[in-house]
C-alpha cells in the first residue's frame, strides 16, 4: 500500500460518525477536547508507531513490540486485551450505526431490539466477508467508508449553515467543556475515538516503507479525523440542543430536524445510507487488521495453529478473522441481558475503552525504549486519564451495579481466560 491508501485506511480506522453524536450530547466543549486529543494523543501515536514499525517491521504490530521489549506474557497480554477491546468495539459500532439507519427510515424502529441486533450482526459479518477477499478488495471497502464520513460531515455542515443563517444556533457555542459526569466519561470515548493509528503497525508488511509512510499517514489521518469530529459536532449543535441529542442516533436525529426546517426530505435517508457505508468500511478495516495479531500469536505457539492459517487464494488470515467476528457477535447478544439497548451500548463502549487502552500503554512504553521521549510521555498520560474515567457511568444508566459488574467483571474474567490460554499453550 502507498501513502494514499494508508491515509485512507487511517481515516477509516480513526473516524466514525457515531462518536459525533456522543460529542454533541456532551456539549460544544467537545470541540476543544478533540483538539487536545489530536495534539497530545494522535500525533504521539503516529510518531511512536512509525518508529516501532521501522525498528521491528512485520504484521505482528504491537504484539511483537511488547513481546520483544517486555517478555512473552506481556506480548500476549497486549494482543489479548486489544483483541477483546476490538471484539467489544464491533457490536457497539453495529448498534450505533444500525440505529442511525433505522431511525432514518422510521424513528419507531429504534425500539425494535430484535431488528437492530439482526441487522447489526449481518452488517458485521458482511464487512468481515468483504475483507476476507484480500487487501486490495478490502481497500475499496475502506475507501467507501471514508467517503461516507466526508459526505456525512458535508451534509451536516451545509444544513447547519443554512439553519444558522435563518434561525441562529440552537446551542450557545462555547469552547469550555461542561463539568459533569457525562463529560468525564466522554473524555475516555474521545481519546478512544482518535485511536486507530496503531492498526497501521499491524499492516506494515503490506505498506511500502512502513516507518516513514505510517508517520506521515498518521499525522494526516489524525488531523483530518480531529477536524471532522469537531466540525460535525458543532454542526449538530447548531441544529439542535445537546440535551435532546441521542448518543446513538443523534446524527440522523439532527438531519431530521434540519430537513423539517429546510424542506430537505431526502436528508435523513441519505444520512442513514452513509451510516451503513461508514459501518462497513470500519468493520472490515479494523477487524481484518486486528486479526493479524491472533495470526502472529498462533505462529509463536501461543494460540492453536489453526489461527495461523492463510487462505490459499485470498492470502488473508481467514480463521482469525472469522473467530473475531464470532466473538463480537456473541458480545453483541450477551450485553443485552438485563439492560436496555442504550445501557448495553454504554457497557460495550466502556469495556471497549478499558481493554483497548492497556495495550496502548505498551505501545508508548516500547516507543520510550526505542528512544522517543515527548511522544510516549504525552500519549501515556492521556491513556491513563482515559482509563481512570472510562468506568464512570453516565447519568442515564439505570442499574449502576449491573453496569459496573458487566464492565469490570467481564474484563477481569476475559483477562483470566487469556492468562489460562497463555499458560496452557506456553507450556
Amino acid at each position: 500500500m502507498e501513502l494514499r491508501e494508508v491515509v485512507v485506511l487511517g481515516i477509516s480506522a480513526i473516524v466514525g460518525t457515531r462518536f459525533v453524536a456522543a460529542a454533541a450530547h456532551a456539549g460544544p466543549g467537545s470541540f476543544s477536547l478533540f483538539l487536545l486529543a489530536g495534539l497530545f494523543f494522535v500525533g504521539p501515536m503516529a510518531q511512536s508507531v512509525g518508529v516501532l514499525a521501522t525498528r521491528q517491521p512485520g504484521a505482528e504490530g504491537q504484539y511483537v513490540w511488547a513481546r520483544n521489549d517486555f517478555g512473552t506474557w506481556h506480548g500476549f497480554l497486549s494482543f489479548w486485551l486489544y483483541w477483546i477491546g476490538i471484539a467489544s468495539w464491533a457490536p457497539s459500532a453495529a448498534l450505533a450505526y444500525v440505529s442511525v439507519a433505522l431511525y432514518a427510515i422510521d424513528p419507531a424502529l429504534v425500539e425494535n431490539r430484535a431488528l437492530i441486533l439482526t441487522v447489526g450482526a449481518g452488517a458485521l459479518w458482511l464487512g468481515v466477508g468483504i475483507n476476507l477477499l484480500g487487501v486490495k478488495v478490502g481497500s475499496w471497502n475502506q475507501t467507501l467508508g471514508s467517503f461516507a464520513v466526508w459526505a456525512t460531515t458535508a451534509l451536516l455542515v451545509c444544513a447547519a449553515a443554512i439553519v444558522y443563517s435563518r434561525k441562529g444556533s440552537a446551542t450557545v457555542l462555547t469552547i469550555t467543556p461542561t463539568a459533569h459526569l457525562d463529560t468525564l466519561n466522554f473524555w475516555s470515548q474521545i481519546a478512544f475515538s482518535v485511536t486507530g493509528i496503531e492498526l497501521l503497525g499491524m499492516m506494515s508488511e503490506e505498506i511500502r516503507d512502513p516507518g516513514r509512510t505510517i508517520r506521515r499517514a498518521g499525522w494526516i489521518a489524525g488531523l483530518v479525523g480531529v477536524l471532522i469530529y469537531g466540525i460535525a459536532t458543532l454542526a449538530i449543535l447548531v441544529i439542535q440542543k445537546p440535551e435532546v441529542t441521542n448518543v446513538m442516533f443523534g446524527v440522523v436525529q439532527a438531519g431530521r430536524v434540519a430537513s423539517q426546517s429546510l424542506g430537505l426530505d431526502w436528508m435523513p435517508a441519505a444520512l442513514g445510507v452513509l451510516a451503513m457505508m461508514c459501518l462497513m468500511g470500519q468493520m472490515g478495516g479494523i477487524l481484518s487488521s486486528v486479526s493479524r495479531l491472533s495470526f502472529a500469536a498462533s505462529r509463536d505457539g501461543l494460540l492453536p495453529p489453526i489461527f495461523a492459517r492463510v487462505h490459499p487464494s485470498w492470502k488473508t488470515p481467514h480463521v482469525s478473522m472469522l473467530v473475531l467476528a464470532g466473538v463480537s457477535t456473541a458480545l453483541l447478544l450477551l450485553m443485552q441481558l438485563g439492560d436496555s439497548m442504550k445501557a448495553a451500548y454504554q457497557e460495550l463502549t466502556s469495556m471497549m475503552v478499558l481493554t483497548s487502552f492497556v495495550p496502548i500503554l505498551y505501545i508508548f512504553a516500547s516507543a520510550w525504549k526505542a528512544g522517543l521521549r515527548w511522544a510516549p510521555a504525552s500519549g501515556f498520560l492521556v491513556t491513563l486519564v482515559g482509563l481512570a474515567f472510562c468506568i464512570l457511568p453516565t447519568e442515564d444508566i439505570p442499574n449502576l451495579w449491573l453496569y459496573e459488574f458487566k464492565i469490570i467483571g467481564g474484563s477481569v474474567a476475559l483477562t483470566a481466560l487469556g492468562r489460562w490460554i497463555f499458560l496452557k499453550n506456553h507450556r
